[in-house]
């Protein structure tokens, strides 16, 4: 009777559902909790230095039709936003021209995982072989 007791419950952890960070099915997916409130960056990593202090204050909103707008209060920058995937990788494509911090983010970002409330993104640049990192939390 223990070991049937035992072996129940071993396959009921076992087949339990995690709550971390679970890496994007489809770019739809990203796209689909990317419009489903405002974000802020929480980090930004620059090949060799961190820059996620440029955009502290900033609340960024990924619209529909490709509309992506990051507004302090102030000052709003707007930019464009799709997803699509690249090499299996599911990817989160960001373009900003201007100013040129934001300039930065403008690239074809790898999600390295996403949770309901936070989307890890990655880059490998081809040109210097530096790596990026990005974070957006939701608000």
């Amino acid at each position: 009777m223990f070991s049937i007791t035992f072996m129940l419950a071993l396959a009921m952890f076992a087949c339990s559902k995690e709550d971390g960070p679970t890496p994007a099915e489809t770019p739809a997916e990203v796209a689909g909790a990317l419009r489903s409130g405002s974000w802020q960056i929480t980090y930004f990593w620059d090949s060799d230095h961190e820059e996620t202090q440029h955009f502290t204050g900033y609340e960024f909103t990924f619209g529909n039709e490709g509309i992506l707008s990051a507004s302090n209060g102030m000052v709003t920058v707007d930019g464009t936003w799709s997803t699509g995937s690249d090499d299996s990788r599911i990817q989160l494509i960001i373009n900003f021209t201007s100013p040129a911090e934001f300039e930065e983010l403008s690239d074809d970002w790898h999600v390295l995982d996403q949770t309901e409330n936070k989307i890890r993104l990655e880059d490998v640049s081809g040109g210097n072989g530096g790596t990026d990192y990005l974070t957006f939390e939701k608000l």
